[in-house]
C-alpha cells in the first residue's frame, strides 16, 4: 500500500493562500479576541458573578435578615444554575466569532503509476454580508439575557426570603400572643372559679371558662405548628442552615418605609423584566439580521496545484465558487424572523403595562398595610386591651356576667391577629416591589428602632 506524500510545492500553496485571504478576516479574529476579553471584564454583575469562596458557615444561635439572604445566594441551587447558564452562554460568543476552518483536498487520478496524476487543493470559505457580527450579536444578547436571568434570580431570592424571615418573626410573635391568651383565659378561669366559690354566679359560668381555656391550649397547639412550618419554609430557601434552637433576629413591627409614587415610576425602567424583554429585541433583531445575511452567498477560494506523473510536469491551480440563489434565497426564515420580532415588540409593551400595574398595586398594597398597622397600634390595641381589663375586674366585682369577658377576650385576640396580618401584608407588598425593581433600587428596612 502506497503512502500519499504531500508534494514540496504544497508548503508555498498554503502560504499562498493564507496571503491572498482578504484582511478583513484577520482584522475581524482580532476583533473576536478583542471583543471576548471586552465581554470577560465586563462590569455587569462582576461582583454577584465572582465565584466566591464558599464558605462553610454554619448558623449559631442567632441568624439576621442579611445573613439569611447572604445565605440563601450562597447555597441556593437555582444561583448555581443562573450562574453556570452564563457560563455557557459566554462559550457561545466565543464559538460565533470564530473563523471558518480551511478545507484540504486530495485527488488521486489513475491506479497505474506510470501515468498518475495527483492534485492537492486548499479550499477556504469567506463570509460575505455580515454573517459573523450578526452571529456575534445574536450570541452578546444571548449572554445579556442570561446576565439578567441572574439578577432576577437574585431579585426573586432576596424577596422571598425577606417574606419567609418575616412569615418566622410573626409566627414567633402568634405562638407569644398565644401564650398570652393562655394566661388571660386562665386569668378568667380563676375568677370565674372564685365567683362560683363564693356563690355570686352560677357553676355554669366555670363551665365557659374552661372552655375558653381549652381552646387557648388548642390556638397555643396551633401556633407552635405554624411556626415550624415557618422555620421549615424559610429554611428550604437557605440551605438547611438554622435550626431549631436559631434565635430569629428582628422586629416584626418595624414596617418597611413606603416609597413615594413618582419614584416607583422613575425605577420602573430599570426592572429586569422590562430590561430582558427589550433585550429579547434586540436578539430577535439580530436573528433577523443573520438570516438577511445568509441571502448573500459565501465565496469559497481554492488553491492548489496538480501533479502528472507521465511528464513530470507541476501545475498550479487557483478557483473560486459562488453559490447561485435561483431558488432558495432564504425568504422563509427572513420572513419568520421578522414576524418574531414584531411579536417580541409587542411582549415589550405588554410587559411594560403587566409590571407597572403590578407595581402600583403593591404600593396600594403597601400603603393600606402600614395605615392599618399603625392605626390598630396607637387605637385598636390599646381601646381592646383596656376593654378587656375594665370587663375582667367588673366580672370580678359582680358587675359583668362572663359573656361580657369572653367578648372582650375575643375583640382583643382579634385585634391583636389582625395587626400582625397587617405586619405580614406590609411585608409581602415590599418583597413584591423589590422582586419587580432593582434590588437596590429602594431601601425599605433602614437601620432605626421599630415604630
Amino acid at each position: 500500500m502506497q503512502k500519499l506524500l504531500l508534494p514540496p510545492t504544497l508548503s508555498w500553496l498554503a502560504a499562498l493562500l493564507l496571503a491572498s485571504l482578504p484582511t478583513y478576516l484577520v482584522a475581524q479574529t482580532l476583533q473576536t479576541n478583542t471583543h471576548t476579553k471586552d465581554q470577560a471584564s465586563t462590569p455587569m454583575l462582576a461582583a454577584r458573578l465572582s465565584t466566591d469562596k464558599v464558605i462553610n458557615t454554619t448558623v449559631g444561635s442567632r441568624l439576621s435578615l442579611q445573613e439569611a439572604i447572604r445565605l440563601a445566594q450562597q447555597y441556593h441551587p437555582d444561583i448555581a444554575a443562573a450562574k453556570r447558564e452564563i457560563t455557557a452562554t459566554e462559550a457561545s460568543l466565543r464559538q460565533a466569532g470564530l473563523l471558518r476552518n480551511p478545507e484540504l483536498v486530495a485527488m488521486m487520478e489513475d491506479a497505474r503509476s506510470e501515468n498518475r496524476s495527483t492534485t492537492w487543493q486548499l479550499n477556504q470559505a469567506i463570509e460575505l454580508g455580515g454573517k459573523r457580527r450578526a452571529r456575534l450579536s445574536v450570541a452578546e444578547s444571548g449572554l445579556n439575557i442570561a446576565k439578567i436571568d441572574f439578577t432576577m434570580m437574585l431579585n426573586e431570592i432576596r424577596a422571598t426570603v425577606t417574606t419567609r424571615f418575616n412569615e418566622v418573626l410573626i409566627a414567633q410573635e402568634r405562638q407569644r400572643l398565644a401564650l398570652t391568651s393562655l394566661e388571660l383565659t386562665q386569668r378568667a378561669y380563676n375568677a370565674a372559679k372564685k365567683q362560683v366559690t363564693v356563690g355570686k354566679v352560677a357553676p355554669l359560668e366555670e363551665s365557659k371558662a374552661r372552655v375558653a381555656q381549652s381552646s387557648a391550649q388548642l390556638e397555643l397547639a396551633k401556633s407552635e405548628t405554624e411556626l415550624m412550618i415557618a422555620r421549615q419554609r424559610l429554611q428550604s430557601v437557605i440551605g438547611n442552615n438554622a435550626n431549631q434552637s436559631t434565635e430569629f433576629l428582628g422586629h416584626f413591627d418595624t414596617l418597611p418605609l413606603l416609597p413615594d409614587s413618582l419614584d416607583l415610576e422613575k425605577q420602573l425602567t430599570q426592572s429586569p423584566q422590562i430590561i430582558k424583554a427589550k433585550i429579547e429585541v434586540e436578539k430577535r433583531a439580530a436573528m433577523a439580521d443573520v438570516e438577511r445575511s445568509k441571502q448573500i452567498p459565501d465565496v469559497t477560494v481554492s488553491l492548489g496545484a496538480k501533479r502528472e506523473q507521465l511528464t513530470g510536469r507541476q501545475q498550479p491551480m487557483v478557483g473560486i465558487a459562488i453559490p447561485l440563489s435561483l431558488f432558495d434565497r432564504n425568504q422563509g426564515n427572513v420572513q419568520e424572523t421578522i414576524s418574531r420580532l414584531d411579536k417580541a415588540k409587542d411582549e415589550l409593551q405588554s410587559t411594560q403595562i403587566r409590571v407597572r400595574n403590578e407595581l402600583m398595586q403593591a404600593h396600594q398594597r403597601l400603603r393600606f398595610a402600614i395605615d392599618e398597622a399603625q392605626l390598630s397600634k396607637t387605637d385598636v390595641l390599646p381601646n381592646a386591651q383596656n376593654a378587656f381589663e375594665l370587663a375582667l375586674k367588673g366580672f370580678e366585682f359582680g358587675k359583668f356576667n362572663f359573656l361580657d369577658v369572653l367578648d372582650a377576650q375575643r375583640s382583643l385576640l382579634a385585634a391583636k391577629a389582625q395587626y400582625l396580618r397587617s405586619c405580614g401584608d406590609a411585608h409581602l407588598a415590599a418583597a413584591d416591589i423589590q422582586r419587580l425593581l432593582n434590588d437596590q433600587a429602594f431601601e425599605f428596612y433602614p437601620a432605626t428602632d421599630s415604630f
